[in-house]
């Protein structure tokens, strides 16, 4: 009896809190749009986060040297510029790209990088335009699902890799998995982590109870914008983390200007199944399907209320995938367990799990 009653308390008040906080969000861009009329805009469309804000984090693992490119998109023009990690031999025979998501960068990889370095491997782990050490565009409108694709596919041009093993996770599966439907020549393997290929049906009054979890995310993210407080989100999401950490993940954002790239994600994941990135899932989900026969590697977190039970998507999709359930890790579990998600990683690769 107390379940149940447990249940409908969230059934309604969760639903009334979505609410309240969209009107909330409605007033906030009435304001906007007065703001707006009354103060002079910004004179700059791009950011870029001062060097110093990242010091320090050699001391927490943070150990890798930086590398950037403008990329290429035609015409004489250039994406803002991207920084990527890349770690381990050239001439590995393995190489991993590791995609981060909201609202992390490469610096959420760092242990795992470590341990697939010394087992052998090239580590490839970009930071997406408006995170990390990337360059950020100040409007939240100038990100899309389509620029975060097209980076990661210009950036596995401009490397010339081949036989990668992807590791995603969040946004990153999203982003990820859409690279692989569209360019599988580059990939061997896939790792998929905390991720959910949502396009749209999911978002049903029969589902409402699981994917309340999210739209309250999503409410509280489009409500926020710019205000977004990394440093606090990470404190709740990831297990005893010590302020250093907290620190390393807040340091892309020196202030509200820095966020619009966080602010947008959330705002992408579509609720309906019309729309562009919706179309796009459900082609990733039909590529899958369909015709993705290589190796695949799932593995969900035990402690995550955001992602809970989309591994049950992908097993149906990939049936042939071997799955690993992370026990004691929450949402971003490369941090929560990052040496086990290498060593399952290593004995993947390796035809050992």
């Amino acid at each position: 009896m107390r379940t149940i009653r447990r249940y409908f308390k969230r059934l309604i008040l969760f639903p009334f809190i979505i609410i309240l906080l969209q009107w909330l969000n409605l007033m906030k861009q009435v304001f906007r749009i007065i703001t707006s009329l009354i103060v002079k805009g910004k004179s700059c469309s791009v950011v870029r986060t001062p060097e110093e804000r990242f010091q320090g984090l050699d001391a927490i693992g943070y150990t890798f040297k930086p590398n950037y490119i403008e990329l290429p998109v035609g015409g004489g023009k250039t994406l803002p510029r991207v920084h990527y990690v890349d770690e381990g031999p050239r001439d590995a025979k393995e190489t991993i790209l590791c995609l981060h998501g909201e609202p992390s960068w490469s610096f959420l990889y760092r242990t795992m990088i470590h341990g697939l370095v010394k087992a052998g491997y090239r580590v490839i782990a970009p930071d997406f335009i408006g995170f990390g050490k990337s360059d950020k565009f100040i409007y939240p409108e100038s990100y899309s699902h389509d620029l975060h694709t097209q980076t990661i596919r210009l950036l596995l041009d401009h490397l010339g890799v081949s036989d990668v093993t992807l590791v995603c996770q969040d946004w990153g599966g999203l982003t990820g998995l859409s690279v692989v439907k569209d360019s599988p020549h580059f990939f061997s393997r896939l790792v998929i982590m905390n991720t959910g290929l949502p396009a749209g049906s999911e978002f049903s009054i029969s589902n409402i109870s699981r994917v309340t979890p999210f739209l309250l995310w999503r409410s509280f993210a489009e409500l926020l914008a710019t205000s977004l407080p990394i440093h606090y989100l990470f404190k709740i999401a990831l297990l005893n983390p010590h302020p250093s950490v907290l620190d390393g993940y807040s340091a892309p954002f020196p202030s509200s200007l820095y966020k619009a790239g966080a602010a947008r994600w959330p705002l992408l994941v579509p609720i309906t199944s019309h729309t562009p990135v919706a179309t796009d899932m459900q082609e990733t989900r039909n590529f899958l399907a369909k015709d993705w026969k290589n190796p695949v590697l799932i593995m969900f977190s035990d402690r995550d209320p955001i992602t809970k039970g989309q591994e049950k998507t992908f097993q149906r999709l990939l049936p042939h995938a071997i799955t690993k359930t992370v026990v004691g890790a929450g949402h971003f579990l490369q941090e929560d367990k990052g040496e086990e998600l290498s060593s399952h990683i290593i004995s993947f690769i390796s035809d050992k799990l």
